[in-house]
């Protein structure tokens, strides 16, 4: 039988969904995702997934999919991050059996995207998606679907969406941000940009971004005209939003505990969904949240949930019944419910592009260990190192200066010949043909042991000659 397409597609195969949660690296895992279905969501996605660590490792594989194969969790997307049309495809052909649909993540703005060439880094590149997008609709049984950034240009976001779907994309989902409105620079999503792409296409589209509320979900879909509102954020710190529910959060993480349970998962995504969770009540009570990071099993985990729980209600019970000052949050901190990043004290420029002096506060980057002092803040994965080990050093001024690699700025090894770091010592050895004690590079050394066995292969088969010769003589 044909595959199913377009609006077909959406109305059979993923019964016309329109609450949908959306691919998270590691935090739309099987448990969450059933979480999730549990509380309103018609549709998930699964993690991205790297295409060509997919086609090359049985074992991520099987612990990205494979074993997550579950009746309860369909309609299900399987969501690739690809640069190569022969790889992409061969990745979805591997995974197409346990999903509904096969999405190319075009939306991501991170650095490790820049870094991969994938994601968001891609949305100029047409020619490429096109091919891309065309041979996977050739070669798959399931549908094809993308999901995408908007350009500044309303016009130029369009023509892009219509590419996509002259190139076979069924389904296209519409993040309303720029890749550049990430992290403090996030601002609010464009709605018309959605709404423009909806006009402009045949094909179903759902919309993300400004999603914190149930409220929310209807009114995107009311203004924008698409078929299905996808949260991120927003599901994560409350999996019951496509509920129009606000549970406390000891009643959310007790149910997702439970059902992790069943379907285990890495303790990191557990880890991070406890955070998420219980980020409001965190700042209040901040002992909890050191115990948080350091806790090593589900059952530690459940017990802090108790200790939360306990807390929580005895603060409820204390407080008095007139009392409604929740410290700028529209509910108790208690209470599941949005995070609101703060806005950046300077706005943009026109299109909530941000200004060249915002780029250049938000991202300039740490010099590298050439600190003139000890910093004052650490990062938030020097505070989880410390709180595992207190007596880790993490002051610069104790800490060695290195020295630079005299080509490309990195560390050098203090032990190199050349004075350089390993991967450009690598290439000026291997030119030079020369050892590198250091750094554990023997190719001199290598070459003359090949000479010798060469060499020594040759008089055996001259000695050879030699005799064979002789014996023939006589």
């Amino acid at each position: 039988m044909p595959k199913l397409q377009s609006f077909e597609f959406w109305q059979s195969t993923l019964k016309e969904a329109r609450y949908v949660v959306a691919p998270m690296v590691d935090q739309s895992e099987l448990a969450w995702r059933l979480l999730s279905r549990r509380h309103g969501a018609q549709l998930c996605y699964t993690p991205m997934l790297h295409a060509q660590v997919f086609v090359r490792d049985s074992n991520y594989r099987r612990e990205n999919l494979y074993s997550e194969a579950c009746p309860e969790d369909r309609p299900l997307i399987a969501q690739f991050c690809a640069n190569d049309p022969e790889v992409f495809v061969e990745a979805a052909l591997l995974a197409q059996d346990y999903c509904d649909a096969i999405d190319l993540n075009l939306g991501c703005p991170q650095m490790i995207a820049k870094r991969g060439h994938y994601g968001a880094f891609l949305q100029e590149e047409w020619t490429l998606l096109e091919k891309m997008i065309t041979l996977a609709n050739e070669k798959l049984s399931v549908p094809i679907t993308c999901k995408i950034r908007v350009f500044s240009d309303i016009e130029k976001t369009v023509q892009y969406a219509k590419m996509l779907e002259k190139a076979g994309c069924q389904l296209l989902t519409v993040h309303g941000r720029t890749k550049e409105q990430k992290g403090a620079l996030t601002g609010v999503a464009s709605w018309e940009h959605i709404k423009a792409v909806r006009r402009a296409v045949s094909i179903p589209v759902f919309a993300n971004g400004n999603i914190q509320h149930l409220s929310d979900v209807h009114h995107c879909m009311e203004e924008t005209g698409v078929q299905g509102v996808m949260s991120a954020e927003g599901n994560l710190h409350n999996p019951a939003l496509f509920e129009g529910r606000s549970p406390p959060v000891w009643e959310m993480a007790e149910e997702y505990l439970d059902v992790v349970q069943q379907y285990p998962c890495s303790l990191s995504y557990v880890r991070a969904h406890l955070f998420k969770l219980w980020h409001h009540t965190l700042q209040i009570y901040k002992d909890l949240r050191e115990e948080l990071a350091k806790v090593r099993t589900l059952q530690g985990m459940a017990e802090l949930n108790r200790q939360l729980k306990q807390r929580c209600q005895e603060e409820m019970a204390q407080q008095e019944a007139s009392e409604k000052d929740y410290g700028g949050l529209p509910f108790p901190h208690w209470i599941c419910q949005p995070y609101i990043r703060p806005i950046p004290k300077e706005p943009g420029t026109e299109n909530r592009q941000p200004s060249m002096a915002q780029v250049k506060v938000v991202c300039v980057k740490r010099a590298l260990e050439d600190s003139d002092g000890a910093s004052e803040f650490l990062s938030k994965n020097k505070q989880k190192k410390k709180a595992r080990n207190p007596y880790k050093n993490f002051s610069m001024d104790q800490k060695p200066k290195y020295i630079k690699c005299e080509q490309c700025g990195n560390p050098k090894g203090t032990k190199c010949v050349f004075n350089l770091c390993r991967g450009c010592c690598k290439k000026a050895a291997f030119k030079a043909t020369a050892d590198c004690p250091g750094h554990g590079l023997l190719f001199k050394t290598k070459s003359e042991k090949a000479q010798k066995r060469r060499t020594a292969d040759t008089n055996g088969q001259a000695n050879g000659d030699v005799s064979g010769n002789a014996s023939g003589g006589d």
